[in-house]
């Protein structure tokens, strides 16, 4: 596995060197500076074209005071030597995993693979901060590297060529579709250009993104706690694809520089060595019982869908959960009460037990917990990509594949690019095929676009799935996972109709549009 390397000037080490735990690694710790500040950075981080440290001297450095030494020698580096004692007493020796969750870092990981970022945002409770394919364009090539993909030399000469095709056609279809939505989204008298061509922008990235391969690279900024991070570390070094096991060791590195008491445990045979074997032997045997029972192969392709497979719990309960904290009684005695009322009763009650919310941020009470949904979706990998990182819920998904088919965005189609489009999905299942004919069965998903349909399963309550279906219905949002919102709430509808009626702030709209222009006009305005 390579990756880009950057270079610093000696003065720029010497700025850097304070708050970075290395210099020269796609993974590292940020110490020594404000959690304002990291957590700024990594908000920064998705519409930043470059690295993390490089950012940080370009638009941090000059407002901070130099710090001087190295990053494993300044104020965050000693846990202390009593602190220290005191982890290894309880956390190791009596094994009390709550003392874990009280201390956290700020990690950067970059240059990852789109397969990777999945992988790494899996876990549920941590932050996380991804470049985003809508703001950074991919259409230009480093030096000494080329495009941003991810390389491995057991791959061969012909994985290089099929994915500079692919990135080339990316860049093609670009220019030509940017010029389209332009043409066709003509600035208003009352939109400033600067943000209609932001908005242009925006949405020519998305109409092209379902090119880009799953082998391209991303940065991503993370924070979580110290159980967190033992926790995927553990999953990376056991998990099948190389690069994951790679990024897995460095991570390890970077946290015993940080807080290293928080995973003391990773490193020893008898504790993390024996939990890496064992989720290995588990996968492996989920792995051989699919085969056994012919379930590791697709029989058909299948068309975008969302099903709700099964839905838990009545709106009874709901209502007998949401009045519970005002009662003095059990809940047994609160459902036979609103079980007794008229349904136009339950549902005024249902409203006022809700509140007149003024805004999507104006969630119902946790009562809305007590109703569970699992969905399985087939939708592009793109959409996946954005539904996969929302964090309370069960996501699972299955390998990618092009057996599913692709999704053509049909504005690329009325542009007159639409065969170009085509010929690139060609090539990349052409290479994947390859790739998997040559044993390579868990890296050939580099080589797929993101256009290419994946399986996955969404459960979640129905606090969460009104947060997300609000969230990603909204007019600014991908019209991928906006179709995907918009099934899940017809489909919500269908069991629980006042529950779907409380998702007030769903966009329903289908006009075609700049997604993205209102948001450029109000951040504008903003500054």
């Amino acid at each position: 596995m390579t990756v880009p390397v950057e270079t610093f000037t000696e003065e720029e080490r010497e700025r850097l060197a304070p708050h970075f735990t290395n210099l020269d690694r796609p993974v590292f710790g940020l110490v020594n500076l404000p959690e304002t500040v990291k957590g700024a950075m990594f908000a920064r981080y998705s519409r930043y074209p470059g690295t993390l440290r490089r950012m940080f001297l370009d638009e941090f450095a000059d407002s901070l005071p130099e710090v001087s030494g190295s990053a494993t020698s300044g104020m965050d580096r000693g846990e202390g030597q009593r602190a220290a004692d005191l982890y290894e007493r309880i956390f190791l020796g009596y094994g009390d995993d709550s003392v874990a969750q009280l201390g956290g870092a700020h990690v950067a990981l970059e240059w990852t693979s789109n397969l990777l970022t999945k992988i790494l945002q899996r876990p549920r409770l941590a932050a996380y901060l991804e470049q985003s394919t809508r703001y950074i364009a991919y259409d230009t090539q480093l030096d000494a590297y080329g495009y941003r993909y991810h390389r491995d030399a057991r791959f061969g000469p012909e994985y290089e060529r099929a994915m500079d095709d692919l990135f080339s056609t990316y860049s093609h279809l670009l220019e030509g579709v940017s010029a389209w939505v332009d043409g066709e989204f003509p600035r208003g008298p009352d939109e400033s250009a600067a943000a209609h061509t932001r908005a242009v922008r925006a949405k020519a990235l998305d109409l092209v993104r379902g090119l880009l391969p799953a082998a391209s690279l991303s940065h991503m900024g993370m924070y979580a706690s110290g159980q967190t991070y033992e926790q995927l570390v553990l999953h990376l070094l056991a998990h099948p694809l190389a690069e994951a096991r790679a990024y897995g060791a460095m991570l390890l590195e970077e946290l015993q520089k940080i807080i290293p008491s928080f995973v003391a445990r990773v490193p020893r045979e008898d504790r993390g060595g024996r939990w890496v074997e064992f989720l290995r032997e588990r996968r492996g045997a989920a792995d051989a019982l699919a085969a056994r029972l012919g379930l590791d192969e697709e029989t058909a392709a299948a068309a975008p869908s969302v099903r709700l497979l099964r839905a838990h719990g009545t709106e009874e309960e709901l209502l007998a959960a949401l009045l519970y904290e005002s009662t003095a009684t059990g809940e047994e005695e609160a459902l036979r009460a609103v079980s007794g009322l008229a349904p136009d009763q339950r549902a005024g009650l249902l409203r006022e037990l809700i509140g007149e919310r003024e805004n999507r941020r104006h969630r119902p009470g946790r009562g809305f917990e007590t109703l569970t949904y699992r969905f399985e979706i087939v939708s592009d990998y793109g959409a996946f990509r954005d539904l996969q990182r929302h964090r309370l819920l069960t996501c699972q998904w299955q390998r990618l594949t092009p057996d599913l088919g692709a999704d053509v965005p049909h504005e690329v189609v009325v542009a007159g690019l639409g065969s170009e489009y085509e010929r690139a999905l060609d090539v990349s299942r052409s290479e994947h095929a390859r790739l998997h004919g040559q044993g390579l069965v868990e890296e050939a998903p580099y080589a797929l676009c993101l256009a290419f349909r994946i399986r996955y399963v969404l459960e979640l309550d129905a606090r969460a799935a009104l947060h997300l279906i609000e969230l990603r219905s909204g007019r600014e949002g991908h019209p991928s996972y906006r179709a995907v919102a918009h099934e899940m709430r017809r489909a919500i509808a269908g069991v629980h109709p006042n529950v779907a009626a409380a998702m007030t702030f769903v966009d329903d709209s289908t006009e075609e549009r700049l997604e993205r222009l209102l948001s450029e006009m109000r951040n504008e305005a903003k500054r």
